[in-house]
């Protein structure tokens, strides 16, 4: 079982660190990893500081979530009733919407499969494939990809790299008799149909892995345009791609039919796209709905910004003696005596306006998302730290958390690394003392006086992952 914590540190960036790496012997079931992980979220003293908890899709995890959110020293000190506690892994349940939609579509998969399989299957073989890309008109730098059939990006590799070499391996087929795997013309059309429509899963799956940057509010936009790709493929002219788009939609509808409202949030709290996003969003799918969701998902947004702030007013003191106090230690430019006119000017607007400080960052004029591709959110809330003293906070761990349990899985792959032929025989608190200091060491972030202390302080979300395999409860 894997641990990892992400938080934001004190220079507002954002961290991943592996907590634990540990056997956990069979029965393996909910209650007792519920057992283990609070034992292990004791440990570090963090327990009354978790704010989410990212699970693959395994029916034990639903009652380990259950269980911990029943715990009396665990459940009453999460935030909103735990309602927004547990976060289902995203790369997870695109897997299986892709992988139930490649079930409709098996026979051209198969075809396009055993045509690099032969091609790859001896020198004579790849001799004549070389001959017949030499006879045609044909720039291309990509090689030929097998694909591994359990992993569906691979398989969209295959087939934007084999529609690349489509009239080489048509020629192939004509002048060897026993290459009779090679698709039909009707059915390589339809493998550049599988490729568009794989190819936003790809690029999502690739954004939503990323653990150097925010995630969270990738996430509305991405399963927007995962579901409008489906509806768009539902009213497609080719019968198969129809059948597939509605594999995919079941699977989406059991999972995402209703968005996640915590990582809703998410996006709301990017200054580029605020709530306007989500009600422009939800006009291109749910038409007369639109307005009634929307205006459901601001109610709860303010619902959890009233009680964030109520239990949260003491940590802003803190927050705020901690950076008035650095004045006395060095800079007289930085840190004169107007240090703490921002938070004073932000103070007196709260006063004199009924206005909260959600209602004043939703009402400011959004930023051009055009002109700001490449804005950095963690840094934006950074800069507003001050305005929104209460907001921040409730941005910062939100922001911060993970969609999925990718970065606890890289574990078990460089787990695999320190667990050679030479040193396979280590004890398991070994094995994990090593893989922690090496994530540790190597996670270490490119700045000045980084503190062993910011380890342990402000972890708002943790993801868990006992495996890599993705399972399917129906």
């Amino acid at each position: 079982m894997v641990l990892t914590a992400h938080y934001v540190d004190e220079h507002w960036m954002l961290q991943k660190k592996v907590l634990s790496f540990c056997h956990v012997p069979p029965p393996r079931g909910g209650v007792i990893l519920a057992e283990r992980l609070l034992g292990l979220l004791k440990e570090w003293g963090i327990e009354k500081r978790v704010f989410t908890i990212t699970l693959d899709n395994v029916s034990y995890n639903d009652t380990l979530v259950s269980h911990l959110k029943r715990h009396r020293s665990f459940g009453p000190c999460l935030p909103y009733g735990g309602e927004f506690f547990h976060v289902r892994c995203g790369a997870h349940i695109l897997n299986l919407i892709v992988q139930d939609g490649l079930k409709v579509i098996n026979e051209v998969v198969y075809n396009l499969r055993e045509s690099v399989k032969y091609v790859r299957g001896s020198d004579h073989r790849k001799l004549r494939f070389a001959q017949c890309l030499s006879e045609l008109p044909f720039l291309t730098s990509k090689k030929v990809r097998q694909d591994v059939p359990t992993r569906w990006n691979s398989t969209y590799l295959m087939s934007e790299t084999c529609l690349k070499y489509r009239d080489v391996f048509s020629h192939l087929s004509r002048i060897d008799k026993y290459f009779l795997n090679c698709p039909s013309e009707e059915e390589w059309e339809r493998v550049e149909k599988i490729a568009r429509v794989l190819e936003p899963f790809f690029d999502i799956t690739k954004l939503f892995s990323g653990t150097n940057y925010p995630t969270a509010n990738l996430y509305f936009h991405c399963v927007w345009k995962i579901q409008l790709r489906i509806m768009e493929q539902l009213e497609d002219d080719d019968m198969i791609i129809r059948a597939m788009a509605k594999e995919m939609k079941e699977k989406f509808d059991k999972y995402w039919e209703y968005y996640s409202p915590v990582l809703s949030f998410a996006v709301i709290l990017d200054p580029r796209y605020k709530l306007q996003c989500v009600e422009f969003c939800y006009r291109k799918l749910y038409k007369q709905e639109a307005i009634s969701m929307a205006a459901n998902l601001r109610d709860t947004l303010y619902g959890i910004f009233e009680e964030y702030k109520n239990s949260t007013s003491d940590i802003c003191n803190v927050v705020e003696v901690a950076s008035s106090s650095g004045g006395v230690r060095g800079n007289y430019v930085r840190h004169d005596d107007f240090s703490g006119f921002e938070t004073y000017k932000s103070q007196l607007i709260g006063s004199d306006s009924s206005k909260s400080q959600l209602d004043l960052y939703l009402e400011e004029t959004r930023l051009d998302y055009r002109l700001h591709e490449d804005l950095n959110v963690m840094g934006y809330w950074k800069s507003h730290s001050n305005h929104f003293p209460e907001l921040f906070l409730m941005a910062r761990d939100i922001l911060s958390i993970p969609i999925t349990t990718v970065a606890s899985e890289s574990a078990f792959s460089i787990g695999g690394r320190i667990l050679d032929k030479f040193r396979s025989s280590l004890l398991p608190q070994t094995a994990e003392a090593l893989l922690c200091a090496r994530d540790w060491l190597n996670g270490v972030p490119a700045v000045h006086d980084f503190e062993e202390e910011s380890l342990v302080e402000d972890f708002g979300n943790l993801c868990l992952s006992q495996s890599s395999s993705f399972v399917d409860e129906d």
